[in-house]
């Protein structure tokens, strides 16, 4: 059984949300709705930090492809915070993902 870590800390009008551990086929749904859960229609901007990340597999990156999508159709700022040369940037990287959110570190 793969586990992952949701961890929410509200900032004021924004969100700061840590995603540890794997995010694959098995959790996936269960963190889509986390991350559904966690984000106010009425916040600014949503930071995701991803250091913690192990693993993220296809149903992962659909996942994040679903929340910028969900957060650009209510104007809401995505920033992705994940380390240089770490296997979830490289992912991110070459999905495209880099052109909905910056990656920063």
């Amino acid at each position: 059984m793969t586990t992952a870590t949701v961890v929410v800390r509200p900032e004021g009008p924004d969100v700061r949300i840590a995603i540890g551990g794997e995010v694959d086929l098995e959790n996936a749904t269960t963190v889509e709705e986390q991350l559904a859960a966690a984000i106010p229609n009425e916040t600014n901007a949503v930071t995701l930090e991803l250091a913690e990340l192990e693993y993220l597999d296809s149903a992962g990156l659909r996942v994040l492809f679903a929340l910028a999508a969900r957060l650009e159709v209510l104007q809401i700022a995505l920033r992705v915070d994940v380390p240089p040369g770490s296997h979830t940037r490289r992912v991110l990287q070459l999905s495209g993902f880099e052109g909905l959110a910056s990656l920063e570190s």
